[in-house]
């Protein structure tokens, strides 16, 4: 029997993961609010059941049509002549970088790129995607593309797209809009439910993403740059040109106006450890923003990742996508190849492994706590090796316990101290997992 869920029931279980549409869907919904978490979740006025679950990404009881990313796509993606069990339905598999825009972005520029095109071809008239408002970081409507460099760079701080629908309709002509997969899945939703948005959104960007942070996470980066209190305009991928892609920086403004920044390297591993991620992204395994026209990320594989100025792999959904690509390195804009599509999993393989692999087994553990998971897609189900198990779990802990200590720490020294055990437990364990796993491959046994 299918249960009648409520946005509330996901709020409850950490499974929100802040994209603000259930507000345009909802009169129970005021806005999206600051949780003491750090994240932004709907401020639930009362508690009457609307419809409101029906374009939450994490909807744990989804219509039969649109359950999950595979029926999506086959209503949305009509273009897109291959599929794969990994990356989704797609046209093409690109590598490279734009020419104009690599510099001043965070990777190799191709969103900066994308958005250009879209606006200076009217494609759209108007995108609405993450940009600087008064020393932070919101969605914004931006239609002047002569000021496109006010928007290349990644942000890793909690946004929200409510304020969408509050002006789409007043808008004369089309939009393009930048997500994460959670984020597009659930603009997907929306528009299934609203046909006549189909037309009026013309375009979408996908980020593929490692996992959604905290606001405490820029906290902690912000101190660990030596800002005591009160930070602004951070730079969360200051490039090294003559380093690696991964060998990036952070800075922001403090209080008195001076700029102060830090390798990431100081902090150590912020992606494999999960630390101060959205518990939501657990359950995840839309690894490459699926529903998206094009899908844009790092290309962490070799000869790419040992360059600083940063390189994206692109995967083209849409013929409107594939075309701006495929111009874009005829008149010499576009510095791109095709690549298989094994390459562009294998720049994406520690998310894979986690997000799709495993997914059944964080499920499991879930449900056997009674608590509520989200409807995933079986076909990623899947036993894993117990020393992988056993990562599972310190991850699992170890990303719950970095937001509850940085909320109870008196300092940045008491909070490194009392975690540093936990990630040297974490550190060991995955070392005996990886060692497992190579004596696996040398005889010949099935390897995650």
């Amino acid at each position: 029997m299918k249960v009648n869920w409520t946005i509330k029931d996901v709020v409850d279980n950490q499974l929100c993961t802040g994209c603000g549409l259930c507000v345009s869907e909802s009169d129970s919904i005021s806005c999206m609010k600051w949780n003491e978490d750090g994240f932004l979740v709907p401020d639930i006025i009362n508690t009457i059941r609307d419809d409101s679950i029906k374009v939450c990404p994490f909807n744990p009881s989804p219509d039969e049509e649109v359950r999950d990313e595979d029926r999506l796509s086959e209503l949305f993606l009509l273009d897109s002549n291959n599929k794969d069990f990994k990356i989704g339905s797609y046209i093409e598999t690109y590598v490279g970088f734009s020419k104009k825009h690599r510099i001043s972005s965070s990777s190799g520029g191709m969103a900066t790129y994308i958005f250009e095109q879209l606006l200076k071809n009217n494609y759209v008239q108007y995108l609405f995607i993450v940009k600087e408002v008064n020393g932070t970081y919101e969605y914004q409507l931006f239609s002047d593309f002569s000021q496109i460099n006010e928007i290349s760079k990644t942000r890793y701080i909690p946004v929200t797209l409510e304020k969408l629908f509050e002006i789409i309709d007043r808008l004369n002509g089309k939009v393009g809009i930048s997500g994460v997969a959670c984020f597009i899945k659930a603009i997907r939703l929306k528009q299934h439910y609203h046909p006549e948005l189909k037309e009026k959104i013309a375009f979408l960007v996908g980020i593929i993403c490692g996992g959604l942070k905290s606001r405490l996470y820029t906290d902690f980066l912000a101190q660990s740059a030596g800002i005591e209190e009160g930070y602004r305009n951070q730079d969360y991928r200051i490039k090294d040109f003559n380093g690696t892609a991964s060998g990036y920086g952070f800075g922001a403004y403090d209080r008195q106006g001076v700029f102060l920044s830090m390798k990431m390297s100081k902090v150590g591993d912020m992606w494999g450890t999960g630390l101060f991620k959205s518990n939501a992204c657990d359950f995840c395994d839309d690894v490459t923003t699926e529903l998206a026209d094009i899908s844009l990320g790092d290309a962490w594989i070799n000869p790419y990742r040992k360059d600083g100025r940063g390189t994206s792999v692109i995967i083209t959904r849409s013929l409107l996508a594939d075309k701006l690509i495929k111009l874009g390195e005829k008149n010499g804009e576009l510095d791109v190849k095709l690549i298989s599509k094994e390459e562009v999993i294998k720049s994406q393989a520690a998310s894979f492994r986690h997000r799709q692999q495993a997914s059944k087994f964080r499920i499991d553990k879930n449900i056997r706590s009674e608590r509520l998971v989200p409807y995933k897609r079986p076909r990623y189900f899947q036993s894993i090796p117990i020393e992988f198990k056993i990562v599972q779990k310190e991850r699992m802990m170890l990303r719950a316990l970095s937001i509850d200590l940085w909320k109870k720490a008196k300092n940045l020294q008491e909070f490194n101290q009392k975690l540093e055990i936990f990630k040297r437990r974490l550190k060991r364990k995955t070392l005996i997992y990886s060692r497992l796993q190579r004596i696996r491959r040398v005889l010949k046994m099935k390897t995650l």
